[in-house]
């Protein structure tokens, strides 16, 4: 939560092949400069078990125009040293590739993992987390999103902490109103299915947004990972597969919003 806590019918995942919203330029060149960990390099090696849950949480914000680049990275540094929080099992912060959505469009992404929902909720309670927010995020800000859902174990143990490089798309999805827990049940359903059929993607996780005041109406969320932005640009190609996907729930949605980010590869800071 950093702790505050469309209508483009179809965005990846449900149709990769759609076109993909444009970069962020005016932001993103500096990043290239630091360097930001993702995971405290203290801790051990993260294993789950299929019985075992993971709660994802991810935040998405826009940053005001022009404003300072040393303030944006010190954001995103102050951001990424969250990783070493104990409740923490994942974290990475940075600029999106690209973000689209009929009316919302985002420049930064964090993307977290903990155990259970109390580690979640004692994150955000921490008072790093917090001087983070209120000193370094909420000043230069214009919006922001935060959604939080719990995926199984199975969906995520091959590997907890993505390495530098991974390609990952979050998608958010509004849903039409009055509909029952057995639509979310099938829409969450093609979105798992997803994985089955392409060997790029590396891990699918999805499920229901359990915290609602800052999700703007958006109730079902899921990230796709992929090894690098080549081989999830090698998904979104195949227009076929996709467009039959998407015609399984389109019915359903109202709106949609799709964020592409990458995490960072350690740099030296004398670049």
């Amino acid at each position: 939560m950093l702790s505050l806590k469309g209508r483009t019918l179809f965005s990846p995942p449900f149709s990769f092949a759609l076109s993909l919203p444009k970069h962020i330029p005016h932001l993103r060149p500096s990043f290239s400069l630091k360097t930001y960990s993702q995971s405290s390099p203290s801790k051990s090696p993260v294993k789950m078990s299929s019985s075992q849950t993971v709660v994802e949480h991810v935040v998405l914000v826009k940053v005001k125009e022009n404003t300072d680049l040393s303030k944006v990275n010190t954001m995103v540094s102050r951001l990424n040293s969250l990783s070493s929080l104990e409740q923490v099992l994942h974290l990475t912060a940075g600029p999106v590739l690209r973000s689209g959505s009929s009316s919302l469009n985002f420049t930064h992404a964090l993307h977290s993992r903990y155990r259970t929902k109390d580690d979640l909720a004692a994150y955000s309670a921490h008072p790093s987390h917090l001087s983070v927010v209120k000193e370094s995020l909420l000043p230069i800000i214009d919006d922001i999103m935060a959604v939080d859902w719990v995926a199984a174990g199975g969906d995520v143990d091959d590997f907890v902490v993505p390495p530098p490089g991974s390609a990952i798309r979050f998608t958010f999805l509004k849903l039409k109103e009055n509909l029952g827990d057995n639509v979310k049940s099938e829409i969450l359903a093609v979105i798992k299915e997803i994985k089955g059929n392409f060997s790029q993607i590396k891990q699918i996780s999805c499920g229901e947004n359990f915290s609602p005041a800052r999700a703007k109406g958006f109730s079902l969320a899921s990230l796709v990972i992929f090894p690098e932005v080549s081989e999830m640009e090698a998904v979104d190609s195949n227009e076929e597969w996709m467009n039959s996907q998407k015609e399984k729930v389109r019915d359903y949605l109202e709106g949609v919003v799709c964020v592409d980010y990458v995490i960072p590869q350690p740099q030296s800071a004398s670049l």
